[in-house]
C-alpha cells in the first residue's frame, strides 16, 4: 500500500513531466470521436484524414496490456518502420511519464518499472514496450487487411489505423519526435 506522502510525491512528479509543444513543429491531432487525424504546422491545418480506426474497445486514459483500447494523451513518434504487415508503422513513445506515474500511483506498476521508464524518457529513448501498460502502439496502415472492415469498425488492438494511401501521405510530414495528441 502506498502512503499519502508517497502518492503526493508521485503527483508532483507527474506534473513535472508535462511537455509543452515546440513552436513551429508539425503536430498530429487524433480526434477519436470524429475519427479524424489532423496534421498541423504552426497551428494551421495542412491535411486532415477522415475515417480512421482506433482500438476495438474505444479509448482510455489508463491503458493496460491487452485491453484493445487506444490511450488518450500527448505522445511523440518514437520510431518509424517502413515495411510491416500494416504497410507502414509510426510507433509512439507509450508508455510515457504521465501514464507511468498514474500506474505507479495506482499500484499497477512498481517503482523499479517507473524508474526504468523515467530513465528511458530522460535519455530520449522510447520506453520498454513490454510492460503491464502495453506497448507497440502507433499509427499504421491496413496492410493487406479488408478496407470494408476498416471503413465500418474500430478494429485495432489500441493503435490508430489509416488506409495505406493515407499513411503514405502522412509520412510526408512525420519524423521521429513529431508530437501526437490523441483525444
Amino acid at each position: 500500500m502506498i502512503s499519502i506522502t508517497y502518492r503526493l510525491l508521485i503527483c508532483l512528479l507527474l506534473l513535472l513531466t508535462l511537455r509543452p509543444a515546440a513552436a513551429g513543429d508539425v503536430k498530429l491531432v487524433i480526434d477519436t470521436r470524429l475519427a479524424t487525424l489532423t496534421v498541423l504546422e504552426e497551428g494551421a491545418v495542412i491535411q486532415q484524414f477522415d475515417n480512421i480506426a482506433i482500438g476495438r474497445f474505444g479509448t482510455t486514459r489508463y491503458k493496460k496490456m491487452g485491453d484493445n483500447r487506444t490511450p488518450l494523451g500527448i505522445f511523440r513518434i518514437g520510431w518509424i518502420t517502413q515495411e510491416t504487415r500494416y504497410h507502414r508503422f509510426m510507433g509512439i513513445d507509450y508508455p510515457d511519464m504521465q501514464t507511468a506515474s498514474r500506474a505507479l500511483f495506482d499500484d499497477t506498476i512498481d517503482f523499479s518499472l517507473w524508474e526504468r521508464v523515467r530513465r528511458d524518457v530522460d535519455a530520449g529513448k522510447t520506453p520498454s514496450q513490454k510492460t503491464p501498460l502495453g506497448g507497440y502502439l502507433g499509427i499504421h496502415g491496413i496492410g493487406e487487411g479488408d478496407i470494408e472492415v476498416h471503413r465500418e469498425f474500430n478494429w485495432t488492438n489500441g493503435c490508430v489505423a489509416l488506409t495505406n494511401e493515407q499513411i503514405d501521405r502522412l509520412a510526408e510530414w512525420v519524423t521521429v519526435g513529431t508530437e501526437v495528441e490523441i483525444r
